[in-house]
């Protein structure tokens, strides 16, 4: 992110001794990405950051994906996905896969307890707080989520959710097989926020403070590169001290926290392309947000979005709260998902194109993912489905 952070104690010069009280060593660790040749940390430890004293397998939850096969558009109700044992569940292995492929998996969870302590060695997490609120304790220190907060979460950190508050934690996790950044386009060569991005600097919360646990031989969950479905598979580590021991540590890379509410929407005069909403990026995908804004001032405009084909995309779009002006008449409601597959041309519900017009702001709240390469569905997203909804824009009439 290129954003720089300086958090507890560290040393005036890297790489130097960095004494304890008792006149020991800090053990140094250095957290980089790509190769050491991109945004890094440097975090001082108590306790030898490597020793391990026990690794066994761990059975992630269920990763299978199920191709988008007769290919259509589809909805998918997660709000069912959880009915009481949200109370027991836990917004790591409680989650749900909906849609993935080789590059992002999205899943879903509503959870009550605590996490175990967890790390995704894959790639990086943005974490959606749908609602309910929860403290996101890291190796960083801790940050507090709340609803409408995307909590992105460094790959191989290690970290925990715990719920507060006695509601349920509803979570939307897009977990990459690569790093998630700002879009390039909002960034300088340095890599400062530029005057046209819809957010900045300001607008992230980082760790503030170390976070110092005791304990020993304490269990970490690790998600990492295997030989299950799709390629993914888990390690239990159990390390001889607890990991949250450090000290200090400053640099670019850290968990962090950004609130949908602090995006600042870009409008026109005319309907504005998708790209304008955009947030975040990884390899082979996007992730963008739909806010409360003003729309299209042309006198002659149409405020909803034409009909279109994204020829080289699926889009995913989950619906977080509002009144989603296209999608009136489909069924669509907070909690929702539709699945949009390149190949098939989207747009407006019967109705909602002509509804539009005069309409001066749309009160809509929406988190869409745009991939690449083809999605297909997971576990969760074969048992959300409203099986009507491919059907909608021709008034519910199918073939026989």
């Amino acid at each position: 992110m290129a954003y720089y952070r300086r958090v507890g104690e560290v040393p005036p010069t890297r790489h130097t001794q960095h004494r304890t009280p008792e006149g020991g060593l800090y053990y140094e660790e250095l957290m980089g990405e790509e190769g050491f040749s991109s945004d890094s940390s440097l975090l001082y430890h108590r306790n030898i950051p490597s020793a391990i004293v026990d690794a066994r397998p761990w059975e992630v939850p269920d990763q299978a994906r199920t191709p988008n096969a007769p290919l259509v558009p589809r909805h998918l109700k997660l709000h069912g996905l959880f009915g009481e044992e949200w109370k027991s569940a836990d917004a790591v292995t409680g989650r749900r896969l909906v849609l993935g492929n080789d590059d992002v998996r999205l899943s879903y969870v509503v959870a009550g307890e605590a996490s175990p302590l967890y790390r995704n060695a894959i790639g990086d997490e943005c974490v959606y707080v749908e609602s309910g609120r929860a403290s996101v304790e890291t190796v960083f220190g801790t940050v507090e989520a709340g609803e409408g907060d995307y909590v992105l979460l460094p790959r191989a950190t290690t970290h925990r959710w715990v719920p507060e508050g006695g509601e349920p934690l509803r979570a939307y996790a897009i977990e990459a097989n690569s790093h998630i950044t700002p879009p390039k386009r909002y960034l300088s060569r340095f890599g400062q926020f530029l005057e046209h991005a819809p957010y900045c600097e300001r607008d992230l919360r980082g760790p503030s403070a170390p976070l110092l646990a005791e304990g020993t031989d304490v269990d970490v969950l690790i998600k990492h590169r295997g030989g299950g479905p799709g390629g993914i598979a888990g390690t239990r580590y159990t390390y001889p001290a607890h990991p949250f021991d450090v000290v200090g540590w400053d640099g670019c890379l850290y968990p962090y926290v950004f609130n949908v509410a602090d995006f600042q929407p870009i409008t026109g005069r005319v309907h504005q392309p998708p790209p304008v909403h955009q947030v975040f990026e990884g390899h082979n995908f996007v992730v963008c947000n739909f806010v409360p804004r003003k729309v299209d001032y042309h006198p002659l405009s149409i405020p909803v979005p034409y009909y279109h084909s994204n020829v080289d995309s699926d889009e995913v779009m989950f619906y977080c709260g509002g009144d989603y002006e296209a999608r009136k008449g489909s069924g669509i409601g907070p909690g929702s998902i539709s699945l949009h597959p390149g190949g098939h041309s989207h747009g407006p519900q019967p109705g909602a194109y002509e509804a539009s017009v005069g309409v001066q702001a749309f009160e809509e709240l929406a988190v869409m993912v745009d991939t690449f390469r083809p999605l297909d569905l997971g576990e969760g997203g074969r048992a959300a489905e409203d099986p009507g909804y491919a059907w909608t824009w021709a008034g519910g009439r199918r073939p026989r």
